[in-house]
Parts: structure tokens; C-alpha cells; sequence
């Protein structure tokens, strides 16, 4: 994949970022390079976690249903769970997508596939045990 065009895109949620890079004319190959530089397939990235690899290849079954086998993608993810990097390689590959074609960009958007969610873990503060829990309160 080193000297094919492709198409470069960032996406982020919670503390995760997954930097996408996707390859046009491709044959299904999706790559997942990790922060200590493993390489894995991204199927076998997820596990047996089904429902979070489905969410991150939303974009393309928005599109159609077989537009995946259409494209390769190195994937190079820092930081968050599996959860965060599911929703960040989404984001990534609905932006790469519309970098490619922006007429696709009226198709993704109803779905909520352009918004990055903005939600993030909230800072413990200091007299508390977490973020908002108190201790238990005592009388004497």
C-alpha cells in the first residue's frame, strides 16, 4: 500500500485518535496498527466484539451494503478502550469518504456519521472520590 493514492483523514473520541488513511481501488483489506506497532486486521482487532466493528464500517454500509470491498485502510490508532477506538476509526472513515467524494457527504450526514461526539471523561476534583461522588457523609 506505501506508493497507491489515498485518501487522509483524523478521527477522535474520548481520548482516542485513529489516524485513517484510506486506499481507493482496493480489496477489503483494513489494517489496524497500534501504539507499540502490532499489526492486526481490523475483524480481528474488535475480538468477538461484532456490534463495535459493525459500528466502526457504518459509513461504508451507509453507503452500500458491499462498498467496503472497494477499499483498502491503514489504520494507526493512539490512546482510549475499544469502545473510543471503535467510534474514532468511524469518524475517521466517514471523513476520508468525503475527502474522496463529497457528494457522499448529504448521504452521511443524516446519520450522524460527520459529528465528532464531544463527550469526554470529567476531571476528579479534590475533597471528592471521583468527579462528582462525595464521601459518605458522618454525623460524629
Amino acid at each position: 500500500m506505501a506508493n497507491k493514492e489515498y485518501n487522509y483523514a483524523i478521527g477522535r473520541r474520548k481520548s482516542t485518535t485513529a489516524i485513517v488513511k484510506l486506499y481507493a481501488k482496493g480489496n477489503g483489506t483494513f489494517v489496524v496498527t497500534t501504539s507499540t506497532g502490532r499489526e492486526v486486521a481490523l475483524k480481528d482487532f474488535f475480538g468477538g466484539n461484532d456490534y463495535l466493528f459493525k459500528n466502526a464500517m457504518e459509513p461504508f454500509s451507509v453507503i452500500a451494503p458491499d462498498a467496503f470491498k472497494k477499499f483498502d485502510a491503514q489504520i494507526k490508532i493512539t490512546g482510549g478502550g475499544i469502545s473510543g477506538v471503535s467510534d474514532a476509526i468511524q469518524l475517521g472513515f466517514a471523513r476520508a469518504l468525503i475527502e474522496w467524494n463529497s457528494e457522499l457527504r448529504p448521504t452521511l450526514k443524516p446519520y450522524g456519521l460527520l459529528q465528532r461526539d464531544p463527550r469526554v471523561k470529567e476531571r476528579k476534583k479534590p475533597g471528592l472520590k471521583k468527579a462528582r461522588k462525595a464521601p459518605t457523609w458522618s454525623k460524629r
